[in-house]
């Protein structure tokens, strides 16, 4: 299994990034597929999921301005993340969860100017 996140960028503050992670090696369908982020100096944090039965959720910071979405295949994960703030800046990381096992894409880099 292999994910493969990019979109990242330097974004003034306001504007609006989408994010993509394209999976590889298995079938996702009926798998839970979600982004984290992780800024420095803190720790990995859930930004937003989309699961295997189809129900989306998100942690309150981002709710309302942050959009997760996966393809027709279920094989790409997008975040579209607009009214994007300082506080957004991070490496955004996708994860699949397959039994058994959590697998982890190597991050984009998201940086929002004030």
């Amino acid at each position: 299994v292999q994910l493969q996140a990019s979109g990242g960028g330097l974004v003034h503050a306001g504007g609006s990034l989408r994010l993509s992670c394209v999976a590889s090696g298995d079938d996702f369908s009926d798998k839970t597929m979600t982004w984290y982020r992780q800024a420095p100096g803190k720790q990995r944090e859930l930004v937003a999921g989309s699961s295997d039965t189809g129900n989306t959720y998100y942690v309150d910071a981002v709710k309302g301005r942050f959009t997760i979405s996966r393809n027709g295949a279920k094989d790409t994960l997008y975040l579209q993340m607009n009214s994007l703030k300082p506080e957004d800046t991070a490496v955004y990381i996708c994860k699949v969860r397959l039994p058994g096992l959590d697998y982890w894409g190597q991050g984009t880099l998201v940086t929002v100017s004030s």
